[in-house]
Order: C-alpha cells, then structure tokens, then sequence
C-alpha cells in the first residue's frame, strides 16, 4: 500500500467525524446561508479543530463564497477544504530526510508514543541512506532505555545509554562522541517526559542542548515535539507548556488513524504556528511519514 492509501486507510475516523457529515450538511441545505456556515462551524468544533481555527477557517469561507458567487453546496466544499488547506500549508511541513547531518532531541509527555517514534523516524532515515545512533537519554523512566533498544534493533541502529537514573547530558555528551567516531549523519536524542516539574524539564533541556552545540556545532538541529492526536486539545496546551522551555522546530502527531477528531492538526497548524513534521497512521515501523497537507486534506475529503 502506498501511502497516500495508507494515509486515506488511517485517517477513516476522522473523514466519517468531518467530511461525511459536511456532505450530509450540504445536502440537506438548498441555499448558502448563515445557518449553514453555523452547521459547518458546529461540525470543525466538534472535530477538534478548536474554536478560534474554526471561526477562521468559516470566515475566509463567507468571504470566498461572496466573492464567488458560490451557490452550489459542492463549490462550499471545495471552497472549504481550500481554506483549511491555506491554513496547513502556512508553516514548513515536512521533514528533509537528505539534510544532514542533524541532531534531533525529541520531547513529549510519556505515553505520547515517544519512543515509539523515535525509532520510526529512525527507521525513516535508514531507507534513506542514513547513518543513525540513537541516545538513551531518558533515564529516569523505569524501562524507556529497554524500549528504545528494541527500536533501535527493529530499524537497525545503534544505541548509546547508561543505566537508569543516570545524568541525561551524560548520556547525550557519550552519544555526540560516538556521533563523531563513527561518522553518523543522524543522532536522535531520547528526553524525559516529565511535566510536573516544569523547572527541572527546562534546566535539562537547556543542558542538552549546550552539549549539543559545543560537541556537534557542524549538525543542523531538530527538536521535535510528540503530541497524540486522540488527546485532542490537551495536545495544544502540552505544546504550549514545552514551547515555554524548548525551541520546537517541528511537531510530531502519532495516533491519528485512532481518532475522528484529526482535525487537530489543523488546529496544531494555525494555533501554535509550530510546523507538522511527521505524522503516525499506524502501529508498523513505516507508518510514520514526513507531512503533506495536500495529501492530507485529500485524504480527509
């Protein structure tokens, strides 16, 4: 399976919880009015494209259908999935697989599919030539440097780690030097999920980073932040608190074939002005692409 089809497969949910019931709207209304701008308002809420992001999207939509002229409920959907499109297309999604080398810290709350990415986007760089090491660099969770060696096994990469409770810079300052030794164009950077202790998050990744830049200033950076799409607006406000304590250059969405309410990467898009990378529409090692929102907004409609 390609992964357009993959992609129009995992996203099921989320096309049955917007477009079909856009359709459904559409069909039932025989004029354009402000009753059925409510509906389709009422419909983006619901799908968690969030409340702001909604009334923007209908209000580029009123206007392009006064401009217009548009009568017909088939040029509203058009119309509309044009808007939503504006608004995915505005950062710089995706992610080039052929710019390296690069250093990738990777942040999010547990329970996310942290580690679990990880190993897909290593894998992602694997198919494309890559030399990949990861580092085990969240040591306080009990079992995250296990999990992360299973990954590192499934997409044939190595793993630099220390055991648990162990200094993260530590283990991050151990893995640029092997980066450097052995000549490899991707290190992907394990970190705790830790919210609760916001301030201690935030001296951590600082710490990180300055390794980072005095042991591999050559690599381009990368820090990426993994939301689960079935969290909804939750997702949001994690982004928000992260955003606080660490430049997020991308974000990750994992889980959205498990969700109707995809409409949060819109949401995502157009709220934090934070880029999509990467997204997950499965539990298999290839199921975690670089981010289209052409592809995407087809997908769905």
């Amino acid at each position: 399976m390609g992964f357009f089809e993959k992609l129009k497969a995992g996203l099921t949910k989320t096309r049955n919880g917007i477009a079909e019931k856009i359709d459904k709207v559409l069909l039932s209304f025989g004029v354009v009015d402000e009753d059925l701008f409510e509906e389709l308002t009422d419909i983006l809420i619901l799908s968690d494209v969030g409340v702001n992001t909604s009334q923007k999207i209908i209000d580029g939509l009123k206007e392009r259908v006064k401009a217009e002229k548009i009568v017909k409920p088939e040029e509203v959907k058009k119309a509309l999935k044009e808007e939503i499109l504006s608004i995915l297309k505005s950062g710089d999604n995706g992610i080039d697989l052929t710019d390296r080398p690069v250093v990738i810290t990777v942040i999010g709350v547990n329970g996310v599919g942290k580690t679990t990415s990880i190993g897909k986007i290593a894998n992602l760089y694997k198919e494309n030539g890559a030399k990949v090491l990861l580092a085990a660099g969240d040591t306080f969770r009990a079992a995250a440097t296990e999990q992360l060696e299973i990954w590192a096994q499934r997409a044939g990469c190595e793993l630099v780690k220390q055991g648990e409770g162990a200094d993260p810079a530590a283990v991050i300052f151990d893995a640029c030097a092997a980066a450097k030794s052995r000549k490899c164009d991707v290190l992907i950077c394990d970190t705790a999920g830790r919210l609760h202790t916001k301030k201690n998050l935030m001296e951590e990744l600082k710490k990180i980073s300055k390794v980072v830049d005095r042991e591999l200033p050559g690599y381009r950076r990368e820090t990426l932040l993994v939301l689960d799409a079935t969290t909804g607006q939750n997702a949001i406000n994690q982004a928000k608190v992260f955003n606080e304590s660490a430049q997020i250059t991308g974000i990750v969405l994992t889980k959205l074939d498990g969700t109707a309410k995809g409409g949060i990467v819109i949401a995502v898009s157009d709220e934090l002005k934070i880029p999509v990378k990467l997204i997950g529409v499965g539990e298999q090692i290839n199921d975690l692409q670089p981010f289209d929102p052409e592809e995407f907004t087809n997908a769905i409609f």
